[in-house]
This record gives C-alpha cells, structure tokens and sequence, in this order.
C-alpha cells in the first residue's frame, strides 16, 4: 500500500471517529437541585432538621455516581419549606443524558445506636427540645427518590426534590423516639403545576389539610388509623396546611387530573373528612385556581 493511500485511510478513520463522538452527544449538562417539602402530622413539632452529607445519581439505570460537587454538609430546616417554597442543594456538571434516580446521603443516627449528643438529623419540639431523628439500620447507604429527568447537553435542567415529612417521619415509643424513613419524590420544574385556592367558612376551632390524590385513588381506608409505623392518608401525592384565611398551595405536581381530600382536626385531635373536590386538572407550568366553601 502507498504511503499516501495510508495517511489518507488514517485521516478518514480519525475523522469518522470524532464524527461518532460528536454524534453520540457526549458532553454535559447542568442539574439545578432544590428541595421542598409538606406539613408533618405531629402537632409538638416546630422544626425538622436534615443534614445532606452528599448525592449520588444513576444515569439510565447504571451503577450508582457520586457527585463529586456536592459542598456539604449542609443543614436544613425542611418544615420552613412549605407551600411551594424551596431550598437550592446544589449545582451539579452531570454528563448529559436520562438519570433514573438520586440518591441523598444524610448524617443521621441509626435507630437502635447510642443515643447522639449532636445529631445532624433531628427534631425541634414547641417546648424547644430537640430530639435526634434516627434512621433504619442499612439507611447509611442513602435514599432513593422517586422520578426521572434528563440532563441537556450544554443546557440546564432545574429539578426540586419533595421530602413529604407528613409520610417520611414517624414517632414511636410513646411519642418519645422520631424515626426518618424518607419519602421523596424529584419533579422537573418546567413540567410540574400547582393548585392554588382558598376554602372559606371554616371552623375556627379546628385546623385543616387538604391532601392531593391521582384520580379516583381516594378510599375510605385512607383515613383509617394506621398501625404500626404506618401514617394516615399513605396514598396521597402531597398535602398543604390550610392558612388562618383558607389559602393553600399544593406545589410541583405532575401534569395530571387529582381529587382534592379536606381534613379537619379539632382540639381533641379528631380528624374528619369534610370535604372532597374532584377532578382537578394540572397543567405542566400552570396554576390551576381551585377555591371553595364548606
């Protein structure tokens, strides 16, 4: 073979390979990570306190990453994020392409160890008694949430992680030990909706949730009480406290049609269902206005 006919294979080699490269898409993206969350169900609590330590993702299905950007540790008050509000954790340079899942490593003590002095998960009562939030035996290897989303080559992708307190937070051992088994949920923004209303003629005496469930998912067992380590409710997407004037707001919802459930608990701590509002449509992007009356 001639010494030109080789340099001229050699190039067309090279340049079909960096064409493939380019072709495949290789190269990255931006994750915009926030985090949010829904009202507890125990009344004494004045604040929940999580310390992320790291985050690890899976793109499309394979072996777990550690994100190597996380600047932790990094505490935060989950129950100040109600509402829609929301708590940036990071900024993340991930290779762009389909993420199947994050994972959240989080400085809690296990449930069944001794007893931490300065636990970086932990409870904040109304009495100002703080009480560590101890974590299932094997939870050291992080938790997984629930959802997908896509990283663009060069471009950004914000995404919102919902802790749901209300089902992740359990308190056993007569009302003396809080455990965290987390419940979370990922949300890409730009595709997510919210409900926003307000329900007038309410009883002063009592106060009021209203829960979020997908269509026609609503059953009277929902509102059985649970056994176990279980919790009220174990079905619904999401939940907001009522405010003093009626308002609410169910934030970073999937495009969807949902039943809206209306709960009251008065002074006794009885819980009654007063209200369900049906057939609720959410539209990626959009608020949709769902006011009413009992």
């Amino acid at each position: 073979m001639k010494v030109g006919t080789i340099i001229s294979t050699i190039v067309l080699a090279t340049a079909i390979l960096f064409s493939c490269q380019k072709d495949d898409g290789i190269g990255t993206g931006k994750l915009a990570l926030s985090v949010t969350d829904s009202p507890i169900d125990a009344s004494n609590v004045k604040a929940v306190y999580v310390t992320f330590t790291g985050l690890e993702y899976q793109n499309s299905g394979g072996s777990w990453e550690i994100a190597s950007t996380f600047v932790g540790p990094k505490s935060i008050n989950l129950l100040e994020l109600q509402n829609g509000k929301t708590s940036l954790l990071g900024d993340f340079n991930l290779i762009a392409g389909n993420y199947t899942g994050l994972r959240f490593k989080l400085d809690a003590p296990t449930r069944g160890g001794n007893t931490p002095s300065n636990p970086g998960c932990y409870v904040e009562l109304l009495n100002g008694e703080k009480k560590p939030l101890y974590v299932p035996s094997g939870g050291q290897s992080g938790y997984k949430a629930i959802g997908s989303f896509a990283v663009p080559l060069n471009g950004l992708v914000e995404v919102t992680a919902d802790f749901d307190l209300r089902k992740s937070v359990v308190v056993t051992g007569g009302n003396s030990t809080y455990i965290l088994n987390p419940t979370i949920k990922i949300t890409v923004n730009n595709q997510a909706g919210e409900i926003k209303g307000v329900i007038s003629n309410l009883s002063t005496a009592k106060k009021y949730v209203v829960y979020a469930y997908a269509k026609d998912q609503y059953t009277t067992n929902e509102a059985s009480e649970p056994t176990g380590e279980n919790v009220k409710f174990p079905n619904a997407i999401s939940s907001a406290k009522l405010d003093a004037s009626g308002a609410y707001t169910l934030a970073f919802l999937a495009a969807g049609t949902y039943d809206l459930i209306l709960v009251s608990t008065d002074a006794a701590g009885t819980e009654l269902v007063e209200k369900q509002l049906k057939g609720v449509v959410v539209e990626s992007k959009k608020t949709t206005t769902m006011n009413s009356s009992l």
